[in-house]
């Protein structure tokens, strides 16, 4: 699997990364919440940086998605960035003390969202092109609506919803429940993505 851009080589080690940075992301907030600080930081940081690597592997499987719908796979690059670029700023916000952790949580919903909304494409596109196997399509795309439940968070930003017990049921519930997504089963997608493409 190659682009004219970037090698096999670069897109699955790539997605790898990301993976792991994802998983670093779980591990950390879980130590977080078992022993503390600096865990929750660090949390935050692999977050952001997650996200990050998912607009560059957006940018890096876009040559592939375009022979598949070249329009569509702009809009979905587009997504995939601002979407990146939302969740790192809920990672800026409560890294710098700007704002609470809840509120800097609905920016990485949302931010995930959107990735996930770029994620829903891509692989519908590499299903119905046979870019890969059946199972990661689906999979993925499976993981893309679970993530995209985090838009439900997007009413909590505009109000600048900043503690769980203010906010409505569909925010704390629905909109948190795109976490599922994002920082569990999005990174071992990557991972498994990663490995199909290096050894493909």
């Amino acid at each position: 699997m190659t682009t004219s851009n970037f090698s096999s080589l670069t897109i699955g080690w790539m997605a790898i990364a990301t993976g792991i940075v994802g998983i670093l992301a779980l591990v950390s907030i879980i130590l977080f919440f078992t022993v503390g600080q600096p865990f929750g930081t660090i949390n935050d940081i692999c977050i952001g940086a997650a996200a990050i690597m998912s607009g560059v592997l957006a940018w890096m499987l876009t040559p592939q998605y375009h022979g598949q719908s070249p329009l569509l796979s702009q809009v979905a690059l587009v997504v995939a960035m601002v979407g990146a670029l939302v969740a790192t700023v809920g990672s800026v916000l409560v890294i710098f003390g700007i704002t609470g952790w809840y509120l800097a949580g609905l920016y990485m919903a949302v931010g995930n969202a959107l990735i996930g909304l770029w994620l829903l494409g891509l692989n519908f596109s590499a299903q119905q092109g046979g870019l890969w196997s059946s199972g990661l399509a689906i999979s993925g795309m499976v993981i893309g609506v679970i993530m995209i439940l985090g838009f439900a968070a997007s009413p909590g930003i505009f109000s600048r919803l900043d503690a769980w017990e203010s906010a409505p049921w569909y925010i704390n519930y629905v909109g948190f429940a795109g976490s599922l997504g994002w920082l569990v089963l999005y990174p071992l997608w990557c991972l498994w993505l990663g490995r199909v493409i290096l050894f493909k």
